[in-house]
This record gives C-alpha cells, sequence and structure tokens, in this order.
C-alpha cells in the first residue's frame, strides 16, 4: 500500500508531487499532465494571471515560469505581458518532466475506502491501494450548466470547457453565454475560427480585467498592493491569510468565494470582441429548444427577454456556455458511493479541515473543490503554493506518528535537498 495517491496532474497535483519529494513519501500520481489546460482551451488564449503569479511550486528555487522562459528565449515579464496557454501547458510539462518524472498518464475511474486506507482504479484496470489520497482534479469535474440548459443534446448545448480549438463550428452560429473570460475567449476563438458568434449576459456591461502597471506610485501601492490573485486589500488578505478566512463564518466564506473576483475577461480579449461579436446585454434566457431537423441539421431556438423587459428570440446552430464552474461533491462521478455519503459537505460543496483534510480521514482535496474553505486564491493555479507546502506538512506529521524511525530518515532526506537548492 502505497504512503499517498494524487489524483490530478495539473499545477496542484505537480506541486503537491514536488513537495512530498525530499520528504521521502513514497506516492503515486495520475492523469494526463496539465490536461485541461491543453485540451479544453482556446488554443490562443492567454493567461489572465500576471507571469510572477503563474509559477508551478517545489521545495528551496523550485522552477519557475521566468526560468523556464529564459532557457527556451519566450518574452518573459513579471507584469503587463500576458501569459500564452501555449507557454504555460509546455512550462507545466517540462516542470513534470524535471520534478515529476513517475507521473503516470491515466485517468482514475473509481475510487472507494479499504480497510487501512484507499482503493483507486485506473482505466485501464489495475487497482493501487494508499493509505492517503488527495483530489487535485482542478475545474475538470465541475463545469456548470444552468437548469434551462441542462439535458439539452451536446451537440447543439455545450460547455465552453468542452472545446478546446473551435475549428468544428466554422460558418455556424454560435450563441455564447456569460460574460467572463471563459465566455469572451470562447467567442474571440469562434471568430477566429470562421463562426459567426454572438454573446448574451445578464450584465449591462463587460468588465475587462485591467492591465497590470510595472511601475506604480507609493500611494498607489499601499492604496492597492498587488497579490497573485490581483490588487486591492482584499485580495491580498485572501492570499495572505487563508487559515484567517478558513476561521470565517461558512455563509460568510462562501459569499465571499462566489462575489469577490467577478467575472471579467482579460484586457487582452478585447481588441478580439469589441466590434466584432455582438453583444447582448442585460438579458435573460428563459428557454431553450431544439428545433425539427432541416438539410443543414438541427437548430436551437433560444426565447430570452431583454433589458425592456420585451421578449426577443434567436435561431443559432449551437448555443456555447461560459457560465463558469461549481465544485459540488455530487460531480465526482468516480467516487464509490459509500464513500461519497461519509463526506461532509456544506452547499453540496466538500467541508474540509485547515489541512485541506476532508471529514473522511486521508481524504484531501484542493483547488477550486477547497476554495469555499480557503478563499477565492484556491480557484487560481496560484494558490497551489500554500495548498502543497500545507498538505505536504500535514502528510509529514501523519508520517511521524506513523513511524519515528522513518520520519526521522525523511527529514534528513529534506535537509538535505534543501541544502542543495
Amino acid at each position: 500500500m502505497v504512503s499517498v495517491a494524487i489524483i490530478g496532474s495539473g499545477p496542484y497535483g505537480l506541486s503537491l508531487a514536488a513537495h512530498l519529494n525530499p520528504l521521502d513519501v513514497s506516492y503515486r500520481i495520475f492523469g494526463p499532465c496539465m490536461e485541461a489546460w491543453e485540451k479544453h482551451m482556446p488554443p490562443g488564449m492567454f493567461l489572465k494571471s500576471d507571469g510572477f503569479a503563474s509559477d508551478l511550486y517545489a521545495p528551496g528555487k523550485g522552477y519557475r515560469l521566468s526560468q523556464y522562459c529564459a532557457e527556451y528565449g519566450i518574452p518573459y515579464a513579471p507584469v503587463g505581458m500576458p501569459v500564452k496557454r501555449a507557454t504555460f501547458v509546455d512550462y507545466g510539462k517540462e516542470f513534470q518532466r524535471r520534478l515529476v518524472p513517475r507521473l503516470e498518464e491515466t485517468m482514475i475511474v473509481r475510487l472507494s475506502e479499504v480497510p487501512g486506507g484507499f482503493e483507486l482504479e485506473t482505466a485501464e484496470g489495475e487497482r493501487v491501494q494508499a493509505r492517503r489520497v488527495v483530489l487535485a482534479v482542478g475545474i475538470t469535474h465541475f463545469p456548470y450548466l444552468p437548469k434551462v440548459l441542462e439535458g439539452r443534446p451536446r451537440e447543439l448545448v455545450s460547455h465552453t470547457f468542452d472545446h478546446g480549438p473551435m475549428d468544428a463550428f466554422a460558418g455556424k452560429r454560435v450563441l455564447v453565454i456569460g460574460a467572463g473570460a471563459s465566455s469572451v475567449n470562447a467567442a474571440v476563438a469562434l471568430r477566429e475560427a470562421g463562426a459567426m458568434p454572438e454573446l448574451i449576459a445578464r450584465t449591462n456591461r463587460i468588465n475587462f480585467h485591467t492591465k497590470s502597471d510595472d511601475v506604480r506610485s507609493l500611494i498607489e501601492r499601499l492604496r492597492r498592493p498587488r497579490s497573485v490573485i490581483g490588487t486591492g486589500w482584499r485580495s491580498k488578505a485572501a492570499v495572505e491569510l487563508p487559515l484567517v478566512f478558513h476561521a470565517l463564518p461558512q455563509d460568510l466564506r462562501h459569499r465571499v468565494v462566489a462575489l469577490h473576483l467577478g467575472p471579467a475577461p482579460g484586457w487582452f480579449s478585447r481588441d478580439g470582441f469589441e466590434g466584432h461579436v455582438p453583444a447582448h446585454l442585460e438579458c435573460h434566457l428563459q428557454e431553450v429548444t431544439e428545433t425539427g431537423s432541416t438539410e443543414a441539421g438541427s437548430k436551437v431556438k433560444v426565447r430570452y427577454t431583454g433589458p425592456d423587459g420585451k421578449p426577443g428570440e434567436m435561431l443559432v446552430d449551437h448555443v456555447m456556455a461560459g457560465t463558469g464552474f461549481k465544485p459540488l461533491l455530487s460531480a465526482l462521478k468516480f467516487l464509490d458511493e459509500k464513500l461519497a455519503a461519509k463526506i461532509r459537505t456544506a452547499e453540496e460543496t466538500p467541508v474540509l479541515n485547515t489541512y485541506f483534510e476532508s471529514s473522511v480521514e486521508g481524504l484531501y482535496m484542493t483547488g477550486l473543490a477547497s476554495a469555499n474553505n480557503f478563499g477565492p486564491m484556491c480557484r487560481f493555479a496560484c494558490g497551489a503554493k500554500f495548498t502543497s507546502k500545507r498538505i505536504s506538512k500535514s502528510l509529514q506529521k501523519k508520517l511521524r506518528a506513523a513511524s519515528p524511525a522513518l520520519v526521522e530518515h525523511a527529514e534528513a532526506a529534506a535537509s538535505a535537498s534543501l541544502q542543495r537548492d
């Protein structure tokens, strides 16, 4: 039985594995490397986070995005220069090759409890037992569709996460729902692929994220300090005080995560969107139905109410929802029913202790699944730094309780690793 199994190999899973290396903890990590970033986002998109906030994390000096870009001659700046999605994916894969070489790029299709720990089943049928399991699945299982869109055929209604390249929509009229980064990025990518996108949203304006200034006055730095998730004291506190956030009342935590840093496309997507993609704002969807098949295929009829309250109607080839992600426990279909029933939830999302451990001893959750516990930082890749440090510390404590002699060896190995760094 391996000590730890990590399910997921995005920024959180890779960063945690890198933190376990010097502890000499036996672990296995599963999942296609950086898959969500590589296959479920438009190829030409940019990260909304600045360069300094787009690292993966390892103990000591680690391996930063700036170092990767310098080695491969890729333009880089800590702020003000957007990071290409392709650059981030390639960086993540290089991080994996250097620091997590034992990654097993297979999917876990079932997770259940067994005496002394857990059992994982891979897509190939292998069964692996582990004393502790960390779910680092990112957003992969959590795309959210409003009820008005549920139950429709995927060829007619989909989520932006269902797509990478948009070439299949060339020549088609596509209605994109939402006003955030996913929606705007998808609309721009659709237009560039030869589609005819339009956007519909409840908001009265598209709140494009502002470009970071590389030089800021002392007054501006004091008034709106910079953090990895944005400027302002609220964002700064969310980054610096996640354990204080964990201690806040549950209702307040959930409300802050839902409202802080709302939908905001990157500043760099404005030029490709404004003047090119028709936007229907202050509109509310009422009904989405499939029409009869024609020679060109089925259509989607969309009924909505406009800003004046009057009804409107559109006939499109496809509806694509950029309606975000919700970390509902029920979305983790690979969880055994008995195991899932034992996990405590609040508003259908996991309740975690201060070490990211669920109510099932030995089962940890990271990333978006932990945001309602530790704050909005965990909605972004940059949250992997605090998370990986915190979970590895917890695992080390449990290791100490299980075998003092083994801990002494692990600590000596960690000290030697840090000295090499």
